[in-house]
């Protein structure tokens, strides 16, 4: 009984959320629904790889280097084992595949999320406060923009290497995720600025201020809500950026290290081998890269129509 009544606010939300303005665009857009359908199994197998994947590729007592770049399908006794192959190091490349999916979806999140809350922030106070404050933070993200997310990724990259020589694969993944934050805040920071500096000249700003209401406290609880939804938008669009990111980094050698079996790795990997027969140890992670980027970014377009009703 209880969790009868448990599921009940949970079925109506989602009900009240269905029957809503957004509810029906994605109900009435089928390459939203298919983006939402690949995206939301992306994640399902990224998160339970442990239940999902056939074999565990961290698990290197269970690596036989006799299997190493074998063919997609490759049958033992009678059974498939390997349905999309091995690589060079015999790790099975669809297990590979779900827990690299859960390593870029792991950085392209968190540094978007780092990058949204730094941008939301310096934008709102940019916007708002105006003057001196929003003049220096514009030059910083000019200066910010002039530097591509591989160049801070190379140079945190050697600077942490220098320091801590022997924590690789820490340095590894906070260079991935601090090196896209850097860069990824400037375009929040400028698109909420925007939306600020419109809001706070409605008259719902001005009758604040008049009856005292502190200025952090408008622009917490008025201007914020007003100026998140063009954030949300970019922030599905970025993960998508984010991911793509991650591995190209990975693939020149700065992000994971080899032994994780990221997705911009394995396609370093198997470019050694693609014109020695192997095809499928990149060709792969490229279609995988290729879907999870495509779909958060569908999912991304289709966002932004649904909250703009011009653009339906």
């Amino acid at each position: 009984m209880q969790a009868r009544f448990l599921g009940l606010p949970m079925k109506k939300t989602l009900a009240r959320w269905l029957d809503s303005d957004i509810g029906h665009s994605f109900r009435t857009s089928p390459v939203a629904m298919l983006a939402a359908a690949i995206a939301f199994v992306c994640v399902f197998c990224s998160v339970f790889a442990g239940w999902v994947s056939p074999h565990n590729p961290f698990d290197l007592a269970a690596l036989e280097l006799g299997d190493a770049r074998l063919p997609p399908a490759w049958e033992a006794e009678g059974t498939t084992k390997y349905l999309l192959g091995t690589d060079d190091q015999g790790r099975d490349i669809l297990s590979a595949l779900i827990y690299g999916a859960r390593i870029s979806l792991v950085v392209g999140m968190v540094s978007v999320v780092l990058s949204v809350m730094v941008g939301v922030l310096l934008g709102l106070l940019a916007g708002f406060w105006g003057g001196w404050l929003d003049a220096f933070l514009m030059r910083v993200c000019d200066v910010m923009l002039s530097f591509p997310p591989i160049l801070v990724a190379l140079l945190i990259a050697g600077v942490g290497r220098a320091l801590f020589p022997n924590a690789h694969d820490t340095v590894a993944f906070s260079v991935l995720i601090i090196s896209i934050s850097l860069t990824g805040w400037v375009q929040y920071a400028r698109t909420v600025r925007g939306s600020t500096m419109v809001e706070r000249n409605k008259e719902y700003v001005q009758a604040a201020r008049v009856t005292g209401v502190a200025p952090l406290r408008i622009m917490r609880r008025h201007v914020l809500p007003n100026v998140l939804g063009p954030v949300l938008v970019l922030a599905t669009i970025q993960v998508a950026t984010a991911i793509i990111t991650e591995a190209t980094l990975s693939f020149l050698g700065v992000g994971v290290p080899p032994t994780s079996p990221s997705l911009g790795t394995l396609i370093r990997v198997g470019n050694d081998y693609l014109f020695s027969g192997e095809w499928w140890i990149t060709v792969f992670p490229g279609l995988m890269l290729i879907l999870i980027a495509l779909s958060v970014n569908l999912l991304g377009d289709w966002l932004r129509d649904a909250l703009n009703p011009r653009l339906r």
